[in-house]
């Protein structure tokens, strides 16, 4: 909560559910990531692709890492430059390459050959880059089985990208996000520099690596300060690839950016028992997992949930969305506690719920209308 924030909360009552946004937040976040790794900036759209946010980002330098080609024309229509875009997912339809080709952009990633095939064909000439497997050990929201090659395709696919009339450009991993362990970045940086090293030997030499995201962000547990996750992958970089040998990097940020920028504020509709003896109550609010909140499946993302009540007596709850479906449920193992004076109508607060909620909101399922969103 900041006093931007509480300000526009005190003096405005939007219908809940909404999102809140502070700007001045996201631009410190990039700024201070900016100043740590020393890598290029490819904010990751999908985090939160608002236009207040991207225009925040290009007035400081940002690029941009998009999923698609609709995040490519969001990114370029507030004025970001074709050249400063990477087409970051691995599952493009030739349409879309070749949509992006012509817009400008220049710059790829691929992990499989069908994909690389479509790249040569519909984007000749361009810049690619090859996504590693990756271990995504301890990430609270894992990547690892979907995207990505083993090392050895790897080294294959790019020793084939020259033949193909593209550039080889380099390599990328992703640790999973929302990875709170600075240490996982070292086995994908070790698999890398592997790859670097034998593709040279072939005369293949690459320029890039792309560290993806990642970074955590304070939700109800601790995490490490952002310049211990520097330290590690400074000293992974220096011991695999060696002093004067690191490529230029890339990272790809959007939750570290975005996440504490942003509170949904949403109404409790109602508080219940299963039963008279039941050992904790039922919260539904007004915003759920087809609202917005879709990364707590499976209890992933662990929000921190204020209320009007906080500092009294709490006890044992579930929360759980409003929706007719039943795996609209928050959490139900979580040891969550609420104060026990919460009541219907009452409103609460999701902290550090600027990434990844817009954006998965359905349009209208049960015909609950979209989160509201405001930029300050």
């Amino acid at each position: 909560m900041t006093p931007k924030i509480n300000q526009f909360l005190k003096s405005q009552q939007p219908a809940t559910p909404f999102l809140v946004v502070d700007l001045d937040v996201v631009q410190e976040n990039y700024r201070q990531i900016d100043t740590g790794l020393g890598a290029d900036i490819y904010y990751a759209v999908k985090a939160n692709p608002a236009p207040a946010i991207l225009e925040c980002l290009v007035k400081l330098g940002s690029k941009f890492d998009a999923a698609s080609i609709n995040e490519i024309q969001m990114c370029l229509d507030v004025g970001a430059k074709p050249s400063d875009i990477s087409f970051g997912n691995t599952l493009k339809k030739p349409s879309a390459i070749e949509a992006a080709y012509n817009l400008g952009v220049d710059l790829f990633v691929f992990d499989s050959e069908g994909d690389l095939d479509n790249i040569a064909k519909y984007a000749p000439g361009a810049k690619v880059y090859c996504r590693l497997l990756a271990e995504n050990g301890s990430a609270e929201w894992p990547l690892s089985r979907k995207f990505g090659c083993d090392v050895e395709m790897a080294f294959d696919l790019m020793m084939s990208v020259k033949t193909k009339g593209l550039i080889p450009f380099g390599l990328s991993f992703h640790v999973g996000s929302q990875q709170p362990d600075p240490h996982q970045w070292n086995w994908a940086i070790e698999d890398a520099a592997k790859v670097f090293a034998q593709l040279k030997n072939q005369g293949v030499e690459l320029e890039m690596l792309n560290m993806g995201g990642g970074f955590p962000v304070q939700y109800r547990g601790p995490i490490d300060p952002f310049e211990h996750f520097v330290e590690a992958i400074e000293a992974s970089l220096l011991k695999h690839f060696g002093e004067g040998n690191i490529p230029a990097l890339m990272i790809e940020p959007g939750r570290a950016i975005v996440a504490e920028a942003g509170v949904m504020v949403s109404e409790v509709v109602l508080i219940s028992q299963k039963r008279k003896d039941a050992p904790r109550r039922w919260v539904y609010l007004d915003v759920g997992m087809f609202g917005g909140l879709a990364e707590t499946m499976d209890e992933a993302i662990k929000y921190n949930i204020t209320t009007p009540h906080d500092g009294g007596p709490v006890g044992a709850v579930a929360i759980a969305g409003p929706t007719c479906d039943g795996v609209d449920i928050l959490y139900e193992n979580a040891p969550y506690e609420l104060p026990l004076a919460l009541k219907a109508g009452d409103r609460v607060i999701v902290e550090a719920a600027g990434a990844y909620t817009s954006t998965y909101a359905s349009q209208s399922f049960n015909g609950f209308e979209p989160l509201a969103e405001y930029y300050i």
